[in-house]
């Protein structure tokens, strides 16, 4: 396929039917998050119900995600992506409609399997379609659009849910998608390589989506039954069993699915690294920070949205300029110096305790998203550009997908491990506040068994007076300190994704002549 110039007409509306896509897909994660109150209320929704709604949907994205960049590059990459955001509207429209629980969670699974075709087909579009000379620009106007709308989600959705509105965060795919569509049907050429490998290798296929499914399914049931519960700990096992299977196959055979001399590239191995560990800090950051400041800080939800709104903007004024900066002088510095700022904006962070609440921000958690979100801005789109140049234009779908399988398989890891442990250092801090109480042991256990429920623990019934003011204090401050430690743990993660790029990632030799 020849490529188009990004300010070309063709260049504009591969631009326009990939960010539409990507936009639908960002916003009914970050949407769904805050309807799920007026979900649960609405369906008699359980906990755990709440648990597979979120996480059915990241199951089968994080395990069939490697395919679908797969067959993009086999089968073509704007079919594959036709069909994937096909499913995913129709899979949107029958979450809008599901009459229960189990049928809305199954309706989920479509839009993950919807998912996984059609979210590395926006960036393997982008990287086979526009000129080699633009394609940080690409990226980076694609990561700063996408980011808008992802931070504009939970805003939509609380104002969708407050006016019992919760399915239409639903049926607003519909529109979007159909759009993207007609975009894609009638102005953008099919890309495909002319000499690509049709042939699907369906041990590879079973083995890699068996083996990060159970991957998967082992972080999330962590938090729920423990790192002792075979349902953990057997899942993980099982899926790295599978996994390495998968690498010895896909090293044996004439047809490989995911070639594994890509990873011989030490920018796409180095950059795959620096996502998993950025991203996992990410994840971490982003909950933890939300929970402070509604659990413990008083912000109320629309407030705690509206926080981040500094890192939309940088998001907005920065995220296209450093793609085009990596495109002059390479990605490698913009790669150091973004995941170390997101480090120093966490550690900032880190150290706030209580403050005066929504009135104290611009004193107390603004610089911190300040910082957090210059880093931010400065890595995306280069992180992007590295991963997608560092390998021929055959392989951008699998690229596309194993990137984003980093990304999506660090969050599942960084919520389940450091949520089990920010549970068990909750534990701790009470164990100690609380041992000097006049409270029977039974008690004082079931105050401490409020860990689980984190910022949101509530004294157990029974206990009143002066006991249960003790205990709503050792809640108070023991968050805090929970919060402390685990965001400077985040910003560990950020500096571990620095250091990544100083050892693996080099930037690209300049073309002869020029």
């Amino acid at each position: 396929m020849a490529t188009v110039r990004l300010g070309s007409v063709e260049g504009r509306w591969v631009m326009a039917s990939t960010i539409l896509a990507s936009a639908m897909a960002f916003i009914d994660a970050t949407a769904l998050n805050v309807v799920l109150p007026a979900l649960q209320k609405s369906l008699n929704a359980t906990g755990t119900d709440l648990f597979w709604l979120l996480n059915a949907y990241l199951l089968i994205l994080a395990s069939l995600i490697l395919i679908g960049g797969s067959l993009g590059d086999k089968l073509g990459r704007k079919k594959i992506y036709m069909i994937g955001i096909l499913i995913f509207i129709a899979g949107s429209a029958a979450c809008g409609f599901a009459p229960t629980v189990p049928v809305l969670i199954a309706c989920r699974v479509i839009q993950g399997l919807g998912g996984s075709l059609m979210i590395p087909g926006s960036l393997s579009l982008i990287s086979s379609a526009i000129d080699e000379s633009e394609k940080g620009k690409a990226i980076g106007t694609w990561s700063a659009v996408t980011t808008i709308v992802t931070m504009g989600g939970p805003v939509l959705g609380g104002a969708l849910a407050d006016a019992g509105l919760w399915r239409y965060i639903f049926f607003i795919n519909v529109p979007i998608g159909i759009v993207a569509l007609l975009i894609l049907w009638k102005k953008v050429a099919e890309s495909k390589e002319a000499d690509a490998d049709p042939v699907l290798d369906y041990p590879a296929v079973i083995t890699t989506a068996s083996g990060l499914a159970l991957l998967t399914f082992g972080f999330l049931r962590i938090p729920a039954v423990g790192f002792g519960n075979i349902q953990a700990y057997g899942a993980l096992i099982a899926g790295v069993i599978l996994l390495v299977a998968f690498v010895i196959r896909e090293g044996k055979t004439s047809h490989p699915m995911m070639p594994l001399r890509l990873f011989a590239n030490r920018t796409f191995s180095g950059a795959n690294l620096l996502t998993f560990f950025l991203y996992a800090g990410l994840g971490v950051g982003m909950l933890f920070l939300s929970l402070d400041l509604v659990q413990a800080q008083g912000y109320s939800q629309l407030q705690s949205g509206l926080t981040f709104l500094p890192f939309t903007l940088l998001m907005i004024g920065i995220a296209r300029r450093a793609g085009s900066w990596a495109d002059k002088s390479g990605p490698r510095l913009l790669l150091i110096v973004g995941p170390a700022t997101v480090g120093v904006g966490l550690l900032i962070l880190s150290f706030i305790g209580q403050t005066r609440g929504p009135s104290a921000y611009w004193t107390s958690f603004f610089p911190g998203i300040l910082v957090f979100g210059l880093g931010m801005s400065l890595t995306v789109a280069p992180l992007t550009t590295a991963v997608m140049r560092s390998v021929e234009d055959e392989y951008s779908g699998i690229a596309s997908g194993v990137n984003n399988a980093m990304t999506r398989i660090s969050n599942v890891f960084a919520n389940a491990i450091f949520g089990a442990l920010a549970v068990l250092l909750f534990t701790g801090s009470l164990s100690t506040k609380l041992s000097s109480l006049s409270l029977d042991e039974k008690s004082k256990q079931a105050a401490i068994a409020q860990a689980v429920n984190l910022g949101n623990a509530k004294p157990p019934a029974g206990i009143s007076g002066h006991n249960k003011e003790v205990i709503e204090a050792a809640y108070h401050a023991g968050f805090i300190d929970t919060y402390a430690t685990v965001m400077r743990l985040a910003a560990a993660l950020a500096f571990l994704g620095a250091l990544m790029s100083v050892l693996f990632i080099k930037n690209p030799s300049p073309e002869p002549g020029a």
